[in-house]
């Protein structure tokens, strides 16, 4: 499987991430699978063989058996994996039981290291901005992580462009680590980071890792308009989670990956994949499965690529309309921005 640097650093990952949501199954996380060690050990291994080496798990993740879960199924390969995993999320509950300040970040990465059975945590992520906790106070936490060796690279998820750009300025200015991956929303019915966490990951030399590729199920091709949703899916149980916004034009888009789909003699799912895998800034895309079918069918989409005019029909039904000031930017401007930003 092809591998990319993640973001300025000279770590490589495979272009497929493997996600652990689905492990253990408590608490809310229920409805995303109950995958136990034994399971994951074969699914991990599968990965492993397919050339996958980057894993992706959460604290908040069934509240640690996740964690738990991904570093039992390990085992004795954990040095063929690269282990990210993400804090920020409430873990109990005191009122410094969540946030990013020193002393939740320093507490959740003792705990996710003893979780995962593991003294380094390779990509450790900041699972969303804290507004209320200054930035340098999480920067320079995660600097000491890094020092210590219990961290080895840092990354941040869900920053909108202001919050990611500034972080990499105190970094500058501090002398402190910096974020070399943003973990993000993107998919086929989802393409609003295309305004500006794309063009800033490719100026700033910030590797992308793709989460919910397949828009929570939407774009398995198991959903067709008008027809009935299907049963025992997780958007059956809980709805959606704010994935897709224009449901009719998720329609266009999952007829127009079918057309390719049956052409192509492939899945619908491994279209939105390879379709991501194509576009410019993407490190590696996260794929999650709940059995062994699904995860061999999704690790397929690394294996052959889309035309050109494959990927111009794809671009043409998804497109969304440039929002202020890109319009005027590139009516206006176009002359003087790169191509790779347009």
């Amino acid at each position: 499987m092809e591998t990319r640097f993640l973001g300025k650093s000279g770590l490589k990952v495979s272009v497929l991430s493997f996600g652990t949501m689905t492990f253990g199954g408590s608490n809310f996380f229920e409805h995303m699978g109950k995958t136990q060690v034994d399971e994951a050990q074969r699914l991990i291994e599968i990965c492993l063989e397919a050339g996958v080496n980057i894993f992706d798990t959460a604290d908040v993740y069934s509240q640690g058996l996740s964690e738990e879960i991904l570093g039992k199924a390990l085992g004795r390969r954990r040095s063929e994996a690269i282990i990210a995993t993400k804090a920020y999320g409430r873990m109990g509950q005191g009122p410094n039981d969540l946030g990013l300040s020193r002393y939740h970040l320093i507490r959740a990465c003792e705990d996710s290291l003893r979780r995962l059975g593991t003294d380094y945590i390779d990509l450790y992520q900041v699972h969303g901005f804290d507004a209320l906790t200054p930035l340098e106070e999480t920067l320079r936490a995660l600097d000491d992580l890094v020092r210590s060796g219990k961290v080895r690279y840092i990354g941040c998820s869900n920053y909108s462009a202001w919050h990611l750009m500034k972080a990499l300025s105190v970094s500058e200015r501090l002398g402190l680590e910096r974020y070399v991956s943003q973990q993000v929303y993107y998919s086929l019915v989802a393409r609003e980071l295309e305004y500006e966490l794309i063009p800033l990951g490719l100026d700033q030399g910030v590797g992308i890792l793709v989460w919910s590729p397949l828009a929570f199920g939407f774009l398995t091709g198991k959903y067709r308009r008008g027809q009935p949703e299907p049963e025992g899916t997780r958007r059956a149980t809980i709805g959606d989670i704010g994935t897709v916004s224009d449901v009719e034009k998720a329609y266009d888009i999952v007829e127009a990956l079918d057309e390719i789909a049956r052409n192509r003699g492939v899945t619908v799912a491994q279209v939105a994949l390879n379709w991501l895998l194509r576009q410019p800034g993407i490190t590696s895309v996260i794929i999650g499965a709940r059995n062994e079918q699904q995860l061999k069918d999704n690790l397929s989409a690394a294996n052959w690529e889309l035309t050109s005019d494959e990927l111009k029909q794809l671009h043409s039904v998804s497109a969304v309309p440039p929002i202020y000031p890109y319009w005027h930017q590139q009516k206006y401007g176009s002359d003087r921005i790169p191509q790779s930003l347009q």
